[in-house]
């Protein structure tokens, strides 16, 4: 291939893979995408921390394990409404494993039938949460 020639197919080249990784791109699926039954509720859970993340949710003051999150990844879990009080008020709690650092939500009022959306950041005390 003659030199002038070489700039152009490369970037030719590099076009064809920007555009191929658009369409080869994945995105998660959400917990809107699939019906919650009126017994359950979900969490969506995404770790943008490099370290796994037990999940609890604190309800009736007692912990109970959720799962576990691992680095980098995202999981969805869907839960029996009994663990929600009579007012619907739940508090997550995210234990870094190896770590001592933690997330903790404030109280959360969820209805079955809704979702909650946790992001937990590098930094866990900079955490997100919404209720949907």
């Amino acid at each position: 291939m003659p030199s002038d020639q070489r700039p152009r197919a490369l970037a030719l080249g590099l076009l064809w893979l920007l555009s191929a990784s658009c369409f080869l791109h994945k995105k998660n699926p959400t917990p809107t995408a699939v019906v919650i039954p009126q017994t359950e509720f979900a969490i969506r859970v995404t770790n943008h921390n490099y370290l796994d993340v037990v999940v609890y949710v604190i309800h009736h003051g007692v912990h109970t394990r959720v799962g576990t999150v691992t680095g980098s990844s995202t999981e969805v879990y869907l839960l029996p409404s009994r663990l929600l009080s009579q007012g619907g008020e739940i508090q997550l709690l995210g234990d870094a494993i190896g770590n001592d650092d933690y997330a903790l939500t404030e109280r959360l009022i969820v209805q079955p039938g809704q979702y909650i959306d946790w992001t937990l950041e590098t930094d866990l005390r900079r955490s997100t949460v919404a209720v949907y």
